[in-house]
């Protein structure tokens, strides 16, 4: 890839509006970042969208300064970004790296679970890490405190990733300082965030889509009902990749959520041979989202002649459920290139949002009145 594609990516997926399904919707439509770029002032003209491109020069400093922190930054579709994450739409349009981008390339398995996690949850965790690297695998969870940490203290040896909410050069829990730095030089730590950004609640469900991903089992060890592991094991689920968790006692609240997802269909296991011998059997890795649907390879279109009647009428067929994008078309009797320009517009302006899966969804705060 050409500097100039990757500083254009780059600039892309850090303005304002745009995320990885947009980024990927608009790369699909237009061929480059650079041509994506060129066409902004028209699509912003025509959609009525102020959408505010980050320059090339701060692209630059961003990434001089991570080359300076010893760092890199892999633009989508480069050599070295994550080959399994082009199988998605909704994964970052770049991330930064700290430690061993080579590990990237190894078959991982995530193993997350409980902050406030037993101690001999802990310690059973960091031992079935190590057995899963002494067979090949790479460990990947979320650095946060119980059993991600022990993931990560059990791994270290063998090949752990540390995917992180916030950016790369923030640590969060402070508690994990001393593991940060070990996995920064012994592993690898990734974020899709800008270098300072200090993580928010809301970023650590965006960074749990990353570590079921990269990943081709996700293992919970112990983990309560409300735990945010239930949502990296949706995730998932949702993506095919195997989901597979160890039963506790039904008087323990910190085994609820494990027990939950074996009775909703996740993989029983006991040990490391359990897991392996599942992970060896079958092909977990999604089988792709990249071939998107032709309609949304079709160039952007002038929605003027259509725009009064066909955004209501759109509008009014979303919910807030997720709806197959192929079925809304098949609802709204509007062809899809209308259908998909008007989501896209929907979506840079804050009204819809999209999941996995090429399903979009009202957004709480959207008012639904004609865009003219």
């Amino acid at each position: 890839m050409q500097q100039i594609e990757k500083i254009a990516r780059i600039r892309l997926i850090r303005s304002n509006k745009i995320g990885p399904v947009t980024f990927s919707t608009l790369l699909q439509r237009f061929g480059t970042a650079v041509d994506v770029i060129a066409a902004m002032p028209e699509i912003m003209k025509r959609s009525g969208i102020n959408t505010k491109i980050v320059s090339a020069a701060e692209v630059e400093d961003e990434i001089a300064k991570t080359e300076r922190l010893g760092g890199q930054i892999f633009a989508k579709g480069e050599d070295g970004y994550p080959e399994i994450f082009m199988n998605y739409l909704d994964t970052p349009g770049c991330i930064t790296t700290f430690g061993h981008p080579h590990l990237l390339e190894k078959d991982s398995i995530a193993i997350v679970g409980s902050r406030n996690a037993s101690a001999n949850a802990r310690t059973f965790t960091e031992m079935l890490a190590q057995q899963l690297t002494s067979h090949g695998y790479v460990i990947t969870s979320g650095l946060a405190r119980g059993i991600d940490a022990a993931a990560h203290k059990g791994a270290l040896a063998g090949g752990t990733i540390a995917v992180v909410a916030g950016g790369v050069n923030k640590i969060y829990p402070k508690e994990n300082t001393r593991l940060y730095e070990h996995i920064k030089e012994q592993g690898l730590i990734i974020s899709e965030m800008p270098l300072d950004t200090m993580p928010t609640t809301r970023m650590f469900p965006i960074r749990n889509r990353l570590i079921s991903a990269l990943s081709q089992a996700v293992v919970v060890a112990e983990a309560n009902a409300g735990s945010g592991s239930l949502i990296t094991a949706k995730d998932a689920a949702d993506r095919g990749v195997g989901v597979m968790a160890f039963p506790g006692s039904p008087l323990d609240p910190r085994a609820s959520g494990c027990n939950k997802l074996i009775k909703d269909g996740a993989h029983l296991v006991q040990n490391a041979e359990d897991i392996v011998s599942i992970v060896s059997s079958f092909n977990f890795r999604a089988t792709t989202n990249r071939n998107l649907q032709n309609n949304q390879q079709k160039q952007y279109v002038n929605l003027e002649d259509q725009l009064d009647t066909a955004y209501q009428i759109v509008y009014e067929n979303l919910s807030f459920t997720p709806t197959e994008v192929d079925e809304l078309i098949r609802q709204c009797h509007l062809s899809p290139s209308v259908v998909q320009s008007i989501l896209l517009k929907m979506e840079l302006d804050g009204e819809i949002a999209r999941v996995f899966g090429n399903r979009v969804h009202r957004l709480y705060n959207s008012v639904g009145i004609s865009k003219k």
